[in-house]
């Protein structure tokens, strides 16, 4: 997908304040929790294992019904990297303390042909 300029430049300007990991990271240390920031249809396609869905339309609405503790290690993914900065930004700016986003996405998961979920 070819995103426009104003939208890599608001994702660009949160980038700094977000930690960002790899898969390597995330298959290193399993105290993370995967959340599913892409949209109901594209979940429903498949998702990585052990994921929870929270598109990004809603995640600052619900989240802290699912993970009320703010100190959960959330790991956020979407498609390419881009919606799970913005998402992580958020949760951190509502105080959400370990929170990150995972570089590539699904589409770095899919290349690395590692497993997905079908529902």
């Amino acid at each position: 997908m070819q995103h426009h300029p104003g939208f890599l430049a608001l994702v660009e300007s949160f980038r700094p304040q977000v930690t960002e990991l790899t898969i390597e990271d995330y298959q290193d240390d399993n105290s993370w929790q995967l959340v599913d920031v892409r949209e109901d249809r594209e979940w429903l396609h498949n998702h990585l294992p052990e994921a929870v869905h929270l598109g990004r339309g809603i995640i600052e609405r619900d989240i802290e019904a699912r993970f009320p503790d703010k100190n959960t290690p959330l790991l956020l993914y979407c498609g390419g990297g881009y919606r799970s900065v913005m998402s992580a930004h958020h949760l951190q700016l509502m105080g959400y303390t370990r929170v990150a986003s995972l570089v590539g996405g699904y589409k770095a998961w899919v290349q690395r042909l590692l497993p997905l979920v079908t529902d």
